[in-house]
């Protein structure tokens, strides 16, 4: 059985949701960054143990926050030893904006996987892009990088958008079974 780790940061409590959502679908470790930039030296041993990193990171200003840019200089250290080799990386993102930029920071997550050599999922998941599509339908973002989430800026972290929620649980089904071949 391979071990899958989500590691991320939320600033108010909506990229918190979704990847509560993410590990609940597959049982995986979950890591939270502090407001700091910090995880623990235990929970770096659990990146370093898990056959599956997923980064999970809300996009400001068209970024990842620096407490997320943080945790990836932070695994510098990681990259010097090539501890993450060949593990599988995968990502996703929330924003307030149907769009506001959310590809840019999944090419940061991308990137920061690539750096480390490993191998990342994409979504896997047509888009609902018919006239009939709702807030509810799986992949109503279009992604195709990682997952995308959209949480009104006035919406309480309960609030988000069902279809996207059962996107974030889709994709998490995906890297869990690609996980498995690949430590099969």
């Amino acid at each position: 059985m391979s071990k899958v780790a989500v590691v991320y940061y939320s600033g108010y409590g909506h990229t918190k949701v979704v990847a509560e959502n993410f590990a609940n679908e597959i049982q995986a470790d979950l890591i939270a960054i502090d407001q700091q930039g910090n995880i623990s030296e235990q929970e770096w041993n659990i990146l370093d143990q898990a056959d599956a990193i997923v980064f999970g990171a809300p996009t400001y200003m068209a970024s990842t926050p620096w407490q997320f840019k943080k945790f990836a200089d932070d695994s510098s250290k990681r990259w010097f030893t090539r501890a993450w080799q060949d593990k599988i990386f995968a990502g996703f993102t929330n924003s307030g904006s149907i769009n506001g930029d959310k590809q840019m920071t999944l090419i940061q997550l991308q990137a920061l996987a690539l750096q480390h050599g490993g191998i990342w999922v994409s979504l896997g998941i047509l888009p609902s892009n018919k006239k009939s599509a709702t807030r509810n339908d799986i992949n109503y973002m279009g992604s195709f990088g990682g997952a995308m989430v959209q949480s009104p800026s006035d919406a309480s972290a309960e609030e988000i958008p069902q279809g996207d929620l059962d996107t974030v649980r889709a994709y998490a089904q995906r890297v869990k079974n690609i996980t498995n071949k690949f430590v099969a």
